[in-house]
């Protein structure tokens, strides 16, 4: 017999799965919610039809056509006014006499005179026309008759009916007759669709015009696109600019704004056009809103352009086509073209395209060199790009210093005699180093016979606001950053700046965010060309470029960090800038890393091979006197020569460029100045001796004060 089991505690462990009980929840209905009253509904569903898209674009055409129809009406009233009236001719003379060209009104003047004249001749002869016209009504009605008579006459003879002699006169009747009834039968209708056809007349009239207000234009035309610019834009944007006395000149001028224009020109990817301002209105006052400018021409601020030729009085503005600039301009001609070559002396690098569309090419020959602008807007790759063109001159020498050290300039490795690359004070010391022997280099090309010729040598710093803001002093305690007399970059930039350009040894810099501290002065006015990519202010595109190029309309610090990348502005005379303008905006070519080694690669293919320091050796200073006396030996007296070589073979790197004007600097003043013997310069081995004897005596005597 089983027994039941009765287990009297509660277990622990959950049910399994399958055999858990099912819990059935009961959720409450929701309470029941208060109707929305009617008026907020009936509110709510009219808000929402009148504020619809589709309503307002109802609205919007509605007045456009209602406005074209009304103003179209205006424009016929005007121009019939115009075509009878003497009204034209008077608005032309105000123009005239606004713009300030007497001659030109004086010529309106006698226009409109001619025009009176003849205008009263014909009221003149208002006076006898109504007699005329019936003395010619009769004639010709009894001449007509006449004509039928005898055609009557004519055919009656041939049909022998006498009825027929009044057949083409009772023909003519009937005809006027059926005239008559067609018009009566058409009249009413005229009368209906009249109006309605002279309104679609006028209607078309003002749509040709575009004549309705900006808000109900359609939306393409409303944002710019695709619109074109015409003179009547053109004089409506400069006359809601805001300037009290072009409003008041232009409203005297009426629709004869638009003389103030030269003729409109495609340029490029937009259009050009000069506009000589009225007397009392400035150039700046034009300039200062260029922002307004862009929008009333339904631009945005950076495709509009204002320079100021070299006629007076007058801005040139550049339109750009909507979104044309935020296009690319294709590749450098670098890339696509593995057989071009450089010519340092004759040539122009291909760097970009100008706003008219044309291929900007600059001239770098003995022309000293400033690119600066924001960080990360291609002032590398602009700079860049001159120097791979340049390296395809075989000529052409380059001591770099790359003060980023990220690898932008590694490509010119086994092309630069010199690279120096990183962002320490230890390579700030090197790379001012290197500057130094440039100015040695500067120096002894400088003393060489005249008519000597030598091959440029570009002496090129990226990021050169690195070494200007170094801290670092030499044991002298001398500065090698800073902007003073002291400071050994900035005085070997100076000395570059001040006589390199006569023996070809040239200083390129590129630096950022520029300042007077990390650009000094001196320095940024040392470069014959200035270029700059965007700005933050007015007062740094000063230090860029220079007074005189933002005065005539160079204006970086309206480029669009970020979007205007590789866009700068220049000024410089080796580009061909339009005649009276100070500066150009040139959008450059970007050469990738890629592209780039590959352009060096054909550079090393033209040279022999070099060999690349990347750091400049700065071994002990030599006792020069003491080589000099060292070389002589035991010779009584050595051709000067002689000395120079065997100087060069006792050490290359300090004596192997020397000439004699180098030996001579180095003697004179020690009493063992090289002197002629047998007709030929020679060092005399005593004489030397005792110079030496000299100096060290003179070196005791100063321990011992």
């Amino acid at each position: 017999m089983s027994e039941n089991v009765v287990h009297l505690h509660k277990p622990t462990d959950p049910p399994p799965t399958d055999t858990a009980p099912t819990v059935l929840t009961v959720v409450p209905d929701a309470p029941p919610t208060r109707p929305v009253p009617l008026w907020i509904r009936s509110g709510r569903a009219i808000k929402t039809a009148a504020t619809h898209e589709r309503t307002r674009s109802t609205g919007r055409a509605v007045a456009r056509h209602a406005s074209y129809t009304f103003n179209g009406g205006r424009i016929v009233a005007r121009r019939t006014w115009d075509g009878r009236t003497g009204s034209r001719y008077e608005r032309m003379i105000r123009a005239a006499e606004a713009a300030g060209n007497l001659e030109a009104a004086e010529e309106w003047e006698e226009r409109l005179q001619r025009f009176r004249a003849a205008r009263h001749h014909r009221r003149m002869d208002l006076l006898h026309s109504p007699v005329e016209a019936a003395k010619g009504v009769a004639v010709g009605a009894g001449m007509s008759i006449g004509m039928l008579v005898a055609l009557g006459v004519v055919m009656a003879i041939n049909t022998g009916h006498v009825g027929d002699v009044i057949m083409p006169l009772s023909a003519t009747i009937d005809f006027i007759a059926l005239l008559i009834r067609i018009v009566q039968i058409v009249w009413g209708p005229a009368l209906t669709i009249g109006p309605f056809l002279a309104l679609l007349a006028l209607w078309s009239v003002g749509r040709k015009q575009q004549a309705a207000p900006i808000w109900a234009l359609p939306a393409n035309v409303r944002n710019g696109e695709g619109e074109p610019i015409t003179p009547s834009i053109v004089v409506k944007a400069l006359r809601d600019l805001g300037v009290p006395a072009l409003r008041n000149a232009i409203k005297e001028m009426g629709d004869a704004g638009a003389s103030m224009l030269g003729p409109i020109t495609i340029a490029g990817c937009g259009v050009e056009v000069d506009v000589t301002l009225p007397s009392g209105v400035a150039t700046n006052e034009v300039q200062n809103r260029r922002r307004k400018l862009a929008e009333n021409l339904t631009r945005h601020e950076h495709e509009v352009f204002i320079t100021i030729p070299q006629a007076a009085r007058t801005v040139r503005l550049w339109i750009a086509d909507s979104g044309a600039l935020d296009e690319p301009i294709g590749p450098s001609p670098l890339v696509t073209d593995d057989t071009m070559t450089a010519d340092y002396t004759k040539g122009k690098a291909p760097w970009g395209q100008d706003l008219r569309g044309d291929a900007a090419s600059l001239s770098l020959y003995q022309r000293h060199l400033l690119i600066t602008g924001l960080s990360n807007q291609g002032k590398t790759v602009a700079l860049r790009s001159l120097a791979l063109w340049l390296s395809l001159d075989k000529s052409v020498q380059f001591l770099m210093g790359d003060l980023k050290g990220v690898g932008d300039w590694a490509m010119f490795d086994g092309l630069a005699t010199t690279l120096i690359q990183g962002p320490t004070d230890e390579h700030v010391i090197q790379v001012t180093e290197m500057v130094e022997g440039a100015v040695d280099e500067m120096n002894r090309r400088i003393q060489a016979p005249p008519g000597t010729v030598f091959p440029p040598l570009i002496v090129l710093v990226d990021e050169a606001q690195v070494a200007f803001m170094c801290p670092a002093k030499d044991e002298d305690k001398r500065p090698y950053g800073g902007s003073k007399a002291n400071s050994r970059y900035f005085m070997a930039v100076r000395k570059i700046h001040n006589q390199g350009r006569a023996v070809n040894v040239l200083m390129w810099q590129g630096t950022q965010d520029p300042t007077n501290e990390n650009l000094p002065k001196l320095v940024r006015e040392g470069a014959h060309t200035r270029a700059s990519l965007a700005l933050g202010t007015e007062s740094q595109a000063r230090m860029a470029l220079g007074d005189k190029a933002v005065d005539g309309g160079a204006a970086p610090n309206l480029l669009r960090p970020g979007l205007d990348q590789g866009t700068l502005v220049l000024a410089s005379s080796g580009i061909d800038i339009p005649a009276g303008q100070s500066s150009i905006t040139v959008r450059t070519h970007y050469i990738d890393d890629d592209a780039a080694e590959a352009i060096t690669d054909r550079a090393k293919a033209l040279r022999d091979g070099v060999t690349t320091l990347h750091v400049v050796e700065r071994g002990e200073e030599r006792d020069r006197l003491a080589d000099i006396a060292r070389v002589l030996g035991d010779a009584s007296r050595l051709r000067t020569q002689d000395v120079l070589k065997r100087l060069a073979n006792l050490d290359e790197g300090a004596y192997g460029k020397w000439t004699f004007i180098d030996l001579k600097r180095v003697l004179d003043g020690t009493g063992a100045e090289p002197y002629k013997s047998d007709g030929v310069m020679v060092v005399g081995r005593d004489r030397l001796a005792r110079a030496l004897a000299n100096r060290d005596d003179e070196g005791s005597a100063s321990a011992d004060g």
